[in-house]
């Protein structure tokens, strides 16, 4: 049994309705995972290597910039090395604004900066997942799952 860590920023509640369904997916491959919110829950950056996989849910808005409750953990990433580390981006977002989804790849970027080993796709949802995009949720954390036991 792997240990996963998914965390994740919800304004709306859309990208914590992906984050359920991601670790639904994972609980029932039988790995033992850990749900944290940016928002209620204490997120120290060296809880990351504890983890064999981090998935990194945030939502994205305006200007699409990292949101307030995870910039603090986004730029203390630095601190930790993150070479080789299994990690995944996920969020939702709205096509309204000049740049969709934006958080989730200057989250990505950021932790490919530092070496992470990311899920291949950055998973993008507009608004409210539909039964498709929970389905994509699925097969995203199917993908990551897959990664552990490449790795490992």
């Amino acid at each position: 049994m792997r240990k996963i860590l998914v965390l994740c920023s919800s304004c709306t509640g859309n990208t914590e309705m992906m984050a359920k369904a991601i670790v639904y997916y994972i609980q029932k491959q039988k790995h033992h995972v850990v749900y944290k919110s940016f928002e209620f829950d204490v997120i120290e950056v060296e809880e990351l290597l504890d983890y064999d996989l981090v998935l990194i849910g945030t939502h994205s808005a305006d200007d699409g910039q990292i949101p307030y409750e995870a910039e603090d953990f986004y730029d203390e990433l630095s601190e930790v090395d993150l070479e080789g580390r299994l990690m995944g981006v996920f969020g939702s977002g709205e096509s309204f604004y000049d740049v969709f989804c934006e958080s989730i790849e200057i989250m990505g970027d950021q932790l490919e900066h530092l070496g992470a080993k990311l899920v291949p796709e950055r998973l993008k949802v507009e608004l409210e997942p539909d039964n498709e995009d929970i389905i994509r949720c699925e097969v995203f954390a199917e993908k990551a799952c897959a990664m552990i036991h490449k790795v490992l």
